[in-house]
């Protein structure tokens, strides 16, 4: 019987630091990555597939801003950001993922699912927003936005400038779960909860609706990985593996630890909130939950036995 592993793609998959995430560049880095992909292909799983979107939603706030500033254009709230972003990588990576198939005379089909994530809208994150978006602004700049849209905003701590920050709720329910599972299990290939998901809320009175807010794209993966019961999730970035101390004289890689190891490790602060904390968590999350195993590690050593680092059960 085929595994189903859930993929986590991360940001470097698809624009590099020195680049300006061209669409042509974004498309060369998704091929890369397909191209590693195939690893598991070949060893016959079925892949549901989800990605980043912080550098192409932070464009299409620009977008957004320029638009009313020139010609008067309606803003996007940042829902239908998201929603925007999941449907244009989405696309780019069943193109990339369909030629490198088609090259090496594989056939699967590839499907994108846009996709929605229910939050709770008494989620204490939205008392305290934390997550930046967009453009960096100057003091006097966000004083007169902050009047006019009601906005938080909180200043970089690289110095420079301000930022818009917005709630970061804990992902509950990811829609049409059922479905994607379903796919992917009869073998198509498929591409679901980008960005951790188009956030929304539920209310037995108004329905679904959108909210101003950013899902961790890792824990909305884990939490949909639980839900169809895949064996295997995989959270891809730009390190091999998992390590302690990190960038000092005692820099320790790790390869195989379980969740209490990964939990305490998590607990004494070896790892940053604004890099591998979230990939830990996540990781914890799916292993607990169910799953047989997390890997954290970089595309390119998915061909290689052993690679990353593997969080397991006690």
């Amino acid at each position: 019987m085929k595994r189903l592993a859930v993929i986590a793609l991360g940001g470097n998959s698809l624009i590099h630091d020195h680049q300006k995430g061209t669409v042509s560049d974004q498309e060369h880095n998704v091929n890369d990555t397909c191209r590693d992909l195939l690893a598991l292909v070949r060893r016959d799983y079925n892949l549901v597939i989800g990605h980043g979107n912080g550098p192409q939603v932070g464009n299409i706030i620009l977008s957004n801003i320029a638009g009313y500033k020139m010609f008067d254009l309606p803003d996007m709230p940042l829902d239908i950001d998201v929603a925007y972003s999941q449907g244009f990588i989405g696309i780019m990576i069943e193109q990339q993922f369909r030629n490198v198939l088609a090259e090496n005379k594989i056939h699967r089909e590839i499907l994108t699912i846009v996709t929605q994530v229910i939050v709770d809208k008494n989620d204490t994150a939205f008392k305290h927003p934390t997550k930046p978006v967009g453009p960096f602004y100057t003091k006097e700049e966000i004083e007169k936005l902050a009047r006019e849209t009601n906005s938080v905003f909180a200043e970089d701590p690289r110095g420079r400038g301000w930022r818009k920050v917005v709630p970061s709720p804990k992902p509950l329910t990811i829609c049409n779960a059922p479905i994607i599972g379903r796919l992917a299990r009869e073998g198509t290939i498929v591409i679901a909860a980008g960005g951790g998901g188009i956030p929304a809320t539920y209310d037995e009175q108004k329905g679904l609706e959108g909210v101003d807010a950013v899902i961790d794209k890792d824990l909305a993966l884990a939490l949909l990985a639980v839900t169809i019961k895949a064996e295997e999730f995989y959270i891809l970035t730009d390190v091999p593996k998992v390590c302690l101390h990190f960038n000092t004289p005692q820099e320790k890689t790790l390869d195989v630890i379980t969740v209490s190891e990964a939990q305490k490790y998590l607990d004494e602060g070896h790892f940053s909130e604004g890099s591998m904390a979230p990939k830990i968590r996540a990781a914890i999350q799916f292993v607990r939950n169910g799953g047989k195993e997390t890997v954290i590690t970089e595309s390119q050593q998915l061909n290689k036995k052993g690679a990353g680092t593997t969080i397991v059960h006690d």
